[in-house]
């Protein structure tokens, strides 16, 4: 048995006990954080841990919080970091459902240089929707765009260096 602070005065009670005696908070939906799992490295860059995962339920039963990984590499519901993968991820480099980043990959991508998506918003975008400044995609919106709705010259060319001949078969009419 260990003692933890209850989440609402702060006193000290057994982390088995289902209310605080103090206060009389209960402490809900705690068979709830058999589900979940969190990992934090010891190893620290930048004051941030190396690693952080946060594996589970989104809320912390016992504080009912948003749980967050926040870390060099963050893997989580909701993720932060250098490396970033989650349904939520913000980060240099970042996977996700929704993933912002200066490279981001995902369902729905807004990265600062490069966008890799459903939906892909940034300088370049790939995507089923594509919006940037070079802009490849179903539907591709932008300076220089290539898609099934515009055929700029530019993009060709730019896409063609990085995709080679495959960029050319976009441009045959069926």
């Amino acid at each position: 048995m260990a003692l933890v602070n209850c989440p609402e005065c702060d006193k000290q009670i057994s982390d088995k006990a289902l209310m605080c005696p103090n206060c009389g908070f209960s402490v809900r939906n705690r068979c709830l954080a058999a589900f979940s799992y969190e990992y934090r490295s010891e190893r620290e860059l930048f004051g941030l841990p190396l690693v952080h995962i946060v594996y589970g339920l989104g809320v912390n039963p016992l504080t009912g919080r948003i749980r967050v990984a926040k870390g060099i590499i963050a893997i989580g519901n909701i993720a932060v970091g250098g490396l970033a993968i989650g349904g939520l991820s913000l980060g240099v480099v970042s996977f996700g459902g929704l993933a912002l980043g200066l490279a981001a990959f995902g369902g729905m991508a807004i990265g600062l240089l490069l966008a890799l998506g459903g939906m892909a918003v940034g300088f370049i975008a790939i995507g089923g929707g594509a919006l940037g400044c070079y802009a490849l995609g179903g539907g591709a919106w932008g300076t220089h765009a290539l898609g099934g709705n515009v055929q700029d010259h530019q993009a060709v060319e730019f896409f063609k260096r990085f995709l080679g001949s495959w960029v050319e078969r976009l441009q045959q009419k069926p």
